[in-house]
């Protein structure tokens, strides 16, 4: 289906080589702020307690915040769940005056005193404690789970179209979550394994995007005998732009819907959703494609007909000479 249909082809490769040196300034950037700064693992990696508590009525997180803020934690998630009188409290380990990890028993014990100040009606709902050591399991597990897709990602493209398809394919990817991950580190938003899904998920939605492309470029290496290679890719991606539209627009409606009435618990899901759909667009069309034309990706590597003894039937003035496949 199309909304509408770009008559001449967008000239993309001609700006290739510009648009690629500010992704690459983007990717460097990524790096330093994943390397100066790091990123803000919650408690689901680094270890912590997790509380459930409901109110009588709608709870007021700011208090909330504050009350927990004065018993000394500086880094607490706070949000609301299932409903305005439901809270959900993430605190991280705290180490007592000798050195010792507090017990998750002694934090909501504090906790529950503070809170009963401010409203009596709270009332504990939940307590659950996650140790550091599950927390590096966790962590290591989805590292493990993004090398395993990377890994299925560069078998899959390079039986389904070709080695350059292959490496050029798997370098857009990485650039997609290397600038998601930069992002996080850059502003500190909480990396929990919701973050962590979304960024698998737009591995594998980049890919796809990248492989109608590729498909397109495939499609035209038969169609176009005669154009060369950056014209071949500037009339596949002009051929798909109004699918790219119609897919993404669709999609990131859905995500936005998310971001904004999701609440806190998909806030963050929903902001690496997002990035990851724009920058999964930008790279597709001019990382992804690019790399594949700066390869020298021709289409003998894609098309395993021998053309000369096809068009040996035809003459020369035939206007069908250099088109058969």
């Amino acid at each position: 289906m199309e909304f509408f249909r770009i008559r001449k082809d967008i000239p993309f490769m001609r700006y290739a080589l510009f648009l690629n040196a500010i992704s690459f300034i983007t990717f460097l950037a990524a790096i330093f702020f994943l390397w100066s700064k790091g990123l803000n693992l919650s408690i689901e990696f680094t270890g912590g307690t997790v509380l459930e508590v409901k109110y009588s009525q709608a709870a007021d997180l700011e208090k909330i915040r504050s009350a927990i803020g004065d018993l000394g934690y500086s880094d607490v998630n706070v949000q609301n769940f299932g409903s305005s009188k439901d809270v959900m409290i993430r605190l991280p380990l705290i180490k007592n005056t000798d050195g010792s990890i507090m017990s998750s028993s002694d934090q909501s014990q504090s906790l529950m005193t503070a809170l009963t100040k401010l409203d009596d009606s709270v009332k504990l709902q939940r307590v659950e404690f996650v140790g550091p050591q599950v927390g590096e399991e966790l962590l290591y597990g989805g590292i493990k789970a993004l090398i395993f897709v990377i890994l299925g990602i560069v078998v899959y493209l390079s039986v389904r179209f070709e080695w350059k398809f292959a490496i050029s394919g798997i370098v857009a990817n990485l650039h997609d979550v290397i600038i998601i991950l930069g992002f996080f580190a850059f502003f500190q938003w909480e990396f929990s394994l919701s973050v962590l899904a979304a960024t698998l998920a737009v591995l594998g939605y980049s890919v796809n995007e990248s492989v109608v492309i590729f498909d397109r470029i495939r499609e035209n290496f038969r169609r176009f005998r005669k154009l060369e290679t950056p014209q071949i890719i500037d009339s596949a991606i002009t051929g798909t732009i109004s699918r790219t539209i119609i897919t993404h627009g669709s999609t990131q409606m859905m995500v936005l819907a998310m971001l904004i009435f999701g609440g806190a618990s998909l806030h963050y899901f929903a902001v690496a959703l997002t990035i990851g759909i724009l920058f999964g667009i930008y790279s597709s069309v001019f990382v992804a494609a690019a790399i594949a034309m700066w390869l020298g990706v021709k289409r003998d590597d894609l098309l395993k007909i021998d053309v000369k003894k096809d068009n040996d039937n035809l003459r020369d003035d035939d206007p069908n000479f250099g088109a058969k496949v």
